[in-house]
């Protein structure tokens, strides 16, 4: 879509400036929280964290992953990756090898993850709520 028409119709006040505003509510809260998360919280709790939060977005529980990629992303070294994740496999949440983990119980990985992922969860779902009203 060009920029233009698009403008145009974000101007207008309507539903889809609704839905850009709470999405970016949404994204200011996510990077607010991973600050606070990244201070507050062990890299085992906040890799949890990150791997379901990946899940949730590409709707699958493997997940193509480097541990490389992962400590850009966290912030961290790379052998602090792979400590966390070498403890979430042997506490049977997660299987990794080579450029690919695999979350194998989602359930006990949240129990395993800071608050942060419920508190981010719940705030992504209750936008996309009022954004569609």
């Amino acid at each position: 879509m060009a920029a233009a028409p698009f403008k145009a119709e974000f101007e207008r006040g309507g539903r889809l400036q609704r839905l850009l505003l709470r999405y970016m509510q949404t994204l200011f809260f996510q990077v607010a929280q991973g600050g606070a998360c990244f201070r507050r919280h062990s890299i085992e709790e906040r890799l949890a964290r990150w791997l379901l939060m990946v899940s949730d977005r590409i709707d699958s529980n493997d997940l193509p992953l480097t541990q490389d990629f992962i400590s850009q992303m966290l912030g961290t070294r790379r052998s602090g990756v792979t400590v966390a994740a070498g403890i979430l496999q042997e506490a049977g949440l997660i299987r990794y090898g080579r450029g690919r983990i695999t979350i194998v119980d989602r359930e006990h990985l949240e129990e395993a993850s800071c608050e942060c992922y419920g508190l981010i969860k719940a705030m992504s779902g209750r936008s996309l709520l009022i954004a569609c009203e």
